[in-house]
C-alpha cells in the first residue's frame, strides 16, 4: 500500500524519450570531442617528437657512462667512437680493441633507438681516463631529423656526463 501511495503522489511516469539523450545530443557531443582532438594534436606530435629526442639523449649519455665505468673498473683508457647513431667503446685508446658486452651486437656496436629519426653530432672524441675523467671534453648533439629539435649531451672534463 505504501509503494502505490508514492507512485500516486509525486514519482512521474518515465516515458521511452526520456531516457537517453538524442541523436543531436549525441553529434554534438562527438562534435566538441573531435574539435577538441584536432586542436590538440599538434601538441601532442610536438610532444611525441621532444620525447623521442630527449629519449636518445639519454641513451647516449648512458653509453657515455657505460664507457667512464669500463675505464674505471678496468683501470684503461676507454675511447667513446660515435659515428652517426652508432656507438663502439675502444679499450686502451681509441685504437685499441673493440669492447663487446650484452649491450652490443657481435661487431662491438650499440645503436640508439630510433637511428631512422634521430642524428647525433659532435665535436670530438671522448676519451674517458682510468680515473674517469675525459679527454677532450665534448658536447654530442642529438637531433630530431625532420623537425630539428635537439638536445645536449655534455661530457666535461671530469667526466661527468649530462643532458642539456
Amino acid at each position: 500500500m505504501r509503494l502505490n501511495a508514492v507512485v500516486a503522489h509525486g514519482l512521474p511516469d518515465v516515458g521511452i524519450r526520456e531516457r537517453g539523450f538524442s541523436a543531436v545530443e549525441l553529434v554534438v557531443v562527438l562534435a566538441v570531442i573531435g574539435t577538441v582532438a584536432v586542436a590538440a594534436f599538434p601538441s601532442f606530435l610536438n610532444y611525441w617528437h621532444l620525447a623521442a629526442v630527449q629519449a636518445g639523449a639519454r641513451e647516449l649519455a648512458s653509453v657515455m657512462n657505460l664507457g667512464r665505468q669500463l675505464a674505471i673498473s678496468g683501470k684503461t683508457s676507454v675511447c667513446v667512437d660515435v659515428t652517426g647513431v652508432r656507438v663502439r667503446l675502444r679499450l686502451g685508446g681509441c685504437s685499441g680493441a673493440l669492447w663487446t658486452g650484452a649491450v652490443t651486437d657481435a661487431a662491438g656496436v650499440l645503436t640508439i633507438s630510433d637511428p631512422a629519426t634521430l642524428q647525433i653530432s659532435s665535436n670530438a672524441r671522448v676519451v674517458f681516463t682510468a680515473l674517469g675523467a675525459a679527454t677532450p671534453s665534448a658536447t654530442y648533439v642529438v637531433t630530431h631529423a625532420r623537425t630539428r629539435v635537439s638536445r645536449a649531451v655534455v661530457v666535461a672534463a671530469s667526466g661527468r656526463v649530462s643532458v642539456e
